[in-house]
């Protein structure tokens, strides 16, 4: 549980878990079934009966989880900032729950919790659900940029937002349980003209040093 009261606001994924080599027919079926659901999966608005179905994504040591209110008080305040991933038979594949705040060039959009279930992950569920979040914030609030918080250890996760156009901001000691650090990510949206929004903070900060009013 990191140190400060932003709700345990985290965006780690788990990416490091690679399966055995499979023959080339089990590839192969494999590859049609990820392909068939691909092309049917829907992303729409996280709703109060996910709640009850949604366990089996939460299931890895890197997924933070919540109390029930807490994701009602998301569900009801920021609706456009909740969406899950869902295959054929509408088992939920992922999810992503944000928020928009801040004030002045602060003003901004923040992914609290990005998770893809272990059956459903390197199919780019991440990235299109990180790409919604991005568009309303940009597009509807007209945020200055989309921030989230990384483990320091999680260099699998690290590296996809990199890929995504996040870049390390800053450096927040402590911020997890275990006393390890938190890194805060940050992605300029088109109303930071400038890029003012990415420019690395210079040292590492507390916890208690974090502002978003």
């Amino acid at each position: 549980m990191p140190r400060y009261s932003r709700c345990r606001a985290t965006a780690d994924l788990n990416l490091t878990q690679v399966a055995k080599y499979p023959t080339q027919t089990q590839a192969k079926k494999r590859k049609e079934k990820k392909g068939g659901e691909e092309a049917m999966t829907s992303i729409r608005r996280f709703c109060c009966d996910d709640l009850l179905r949604f366990a089996h994504v939460n299931l890895d040591h890197l997924t933070e989880t919540f109390n029930m209110s807490f994701y009602m008080t998301y569900l009801a305040r920021w609706p456009d900032y909740f969406h899950v991933a869902v295959a054929p038979g509408h088992r939920i594949m992922g999810y992503i729950m944000g928020k928009v705040e801040g004030q002045g060039e602060s003003w901004h959009g923040h992914v609290t919790a990005l998770t893809v279930a272990p059956d459903y992950r390197r199919q780019k569920l991440a990235k299109k659900l990180m790409t919604l979040l991005e568009d309303f914030s940009d597009q509807m609030d007209k945020a200055y940029f989309v921030d989230l918080f990384v483990r320091a250890s999680n260099t699998p996760a690290i590296k996809m937002y990199e890929k995504l156009g996040y870049i390390i901001y800053r450096r927040v000691l402590r911020y997890y349980s275990g006393e390890e650090d938190g890194l805060d990510m940050r992605k300029a949206l088109s109303r930071d003209v400038e890029k003012k929004s990415i420019i690395p903070y210079k040292r590492p900060i507390t916890a208690d040093e974090l502002e978003y009013d």
